[in-house]
């Protein structure tokens, strides 16, 4: 079983496929995932914040709410990603720091600095 398999059921097909004996397929259910997934839509967005306030509640009965409330319709969405310029990378490198500590130092870092720092890191060639 897929993500795809998942969110088909779902969103579209409606098709019981967590109805079987085997436990691996609740094991193989990606809960908070499926809840992102939907969380992008205008019409879904009630029943992911039901489930974000229940997250005791075992994985099929999250899908069989998700799959038995939700309006047969076709979704799909971009996964929203972190933007990072290359000059994040840069600056990374350069001071040796983590994801969030650069984030701290681009806002600090003024066009003038970050020239400054290319040079210094341009190895040539």
């Amino acid at each position: 079983m897929k993500l795809t398999d998942f969110l088909n059921a779902i969103n579209y097909t409606k098709d019981p496929i967590m109805d079987t004996e085997d436990d691996w397929v609740e094991k193989k259910y990606p809960a908070f995932v499926v809840n992102r997934c939907l969380s992008y839509f205008p019409d879904t967005i009630l029943q992911c914040n039901n489930m974000n306030m229940r997250p005791h509640i075992d994985n099929k009965m999250q899908f069989e709410y998700y799959r038995l409330s939700t309006r047969k319709r076709k979704r799909f969405s971009k996964w929203l990603k972190d933007e990072q310029s290359g000059d994040f990378d840069i600056v990374k490198e350069y001071f040796g720091y983590n994801n969030r500590k650069t984030k701290e130092v681009m806002d600090i870092l003024t066009d003038e600095d970050i020239s400054n720092i290319r040079s210094d890191m341009n190895t040539g060639g």
